[in-house]
């Protein structure tokens, strides 16, 4: 897979160029440009289309000189420039979350954030590109299957974006995760519970959260005596 050509939109200099060597810093990504504006970002999107090296990906900032975000994204959709947006934006109203997701958002950072948090973000969506591009191309001629798309689309969220229900810790959260991560094939709640000492209730608890979080594949395990269970497999890339 080529790398992903991203745009940053971002009217403050030092936020700017700090996006742009996050970028540098990311495999699979690579700086287009930088706009200091929504009129200069929509000129420069326009240019790269019609040069044939169209941006995949813009780094959106909400609040800009001259134009907002969200008028940025419709406009972006009007003329034809279908690129993603990630927006970065200390606005944290839920009516602009909202908006932003129906216009096609598909990242949502809010300022002030580490490069951890960035790099977790753009390593997500490039995941959901590779995962939905080879469900895409290995699929049957009919097309990817509802699984397929599920899996792709859980890769842009990750668990911290659920509020973790009372009883359930952070850190005991990260080792079932990190757990999962090191297997090669799916487990049960039973497996889970010997290797990180809990109780078999509560590695299905932390299990069903990741589940519902979209980050873990559930599906039942035929074959086994006794009661029936779940088994669950990383689904993240």
């Amino acid at each position: 897979m080529s790398e992903i050509r991203v745009l940053v939109v971002e009217d403050e200099a030092v936020a700017a160029a700090a996006h742009a060597a996050y970028i540098g810093r990311l495999e699979g990504f690579a700086l287009a440009g930088i706009a200091p504006d929504g009129q200069s970002a929509l000129r420069l999107l326009t240019e790269f289309a019609a040069a044939g090296s169209p941006v995949e990906l813009v780094l959106l900032d909400m609040n800009l000189p001259d134009l907002h975000g969200l008028d940025i994204a419709r406009r972006m959709r009007s003329a034809g420039l279908f690129a993603d947006i990630i927006a970065i934006t200390a606005v944290r109203e839920l009516n602009i979350v909202r908006s932003a997701v129906s216009i096609g958002v598909v990242q949502y950072l809010i300022k002030p954030f580490t490069y951890a948090t960035f790099a977790d973000k753009l390593t997500s969506y490039r995941t959901f590109r590779q995962q939905l591009a080879g469900s895409l191309s290995g699929a049957s001629r009919a097309g990817a299957s509802q699984s397929d798309v599920d899996q792709a689309f859980a890769s842009l969220r990750a668990p911290t974006e659920l509020p973790l229900p009372k009883g359930l810790s952070a850190s005991t959260l990260e080792a079932v995760s990190n757990f999962l991560k090191e297997q090669g094939a799916p487990v049960s709640a039973s497996e889970v519970m010997g290797p990180l000492g809990m109780s078999r209730v509560t590695a299905r608890r932390y299990l069903e959260y990741l589940a519902d979080a979209g980050v873990v594949v559930r599906a039942p395990r035929y074959g086994t005596p006794g009661r029936p269970e779940n088994e669950y497999r990383w689904s993240k890339g």
